[in-house]
């Protein structure tokens, strides 16, 4: 499913956006967290061994929700699969997420020694409202 244009516009932005997965006795797990594109899929940037991280490791099914920090009506349902998780580029997509979220360089909040991963999720499904 290709992502649309206004989703794309969000995706680039400091939106705010949470990420639904599935622990392993099925209830639901949500983090709020940074996003990103690379035009064709969600990038979550995470740590490895984070809960989230395991839990797509387990079972890819997720939701992600992104909403327009100027008017939280309008946001965005992704419900797809995690595509792939990967090390390679996570530092360097972190630092890239904090200069748009924040305006300057990571502050490594656990250290710089976390192996920083990207998740990219592949849309299923994807609907919004405003």
């Amino acid at each position: 499913m290709k992502l649309s244009e206004d989703l794309l516009e969000l995706l680039r932005r400091p939106s705010t956006c949470y990420v639904a997965t599935t622990m392993p006795d099925g209830s639901p797990q949500l983090t709020q967290t940074w996003v990103d594109t690379d035009g064709e899929r969600v990038l979550i940037n995470s740590v490895r061994g984070f809960l989230k991280v395991r839990n797509v490791e387990r079972d890819p099914r997720v939701a992600v929700a992104v909403s327009d920090p100027a008017d939280p009506r309008r946001y965005f349902q992704v419900r797809g699969r995690v595509a792939w998780v990967t090390e390679e580029g996570g530092a360097d997509h972190i630092e890239g997420l904090s200069g748009k979220c924040l305006g300057g360089p990571y502050p490594w909040f656990g250290g710089r020694e976390q192996a920083r991963v990207i998740i990219a999720i592949e849309p299923e499904k994807i609907s919004g409202m405003g």
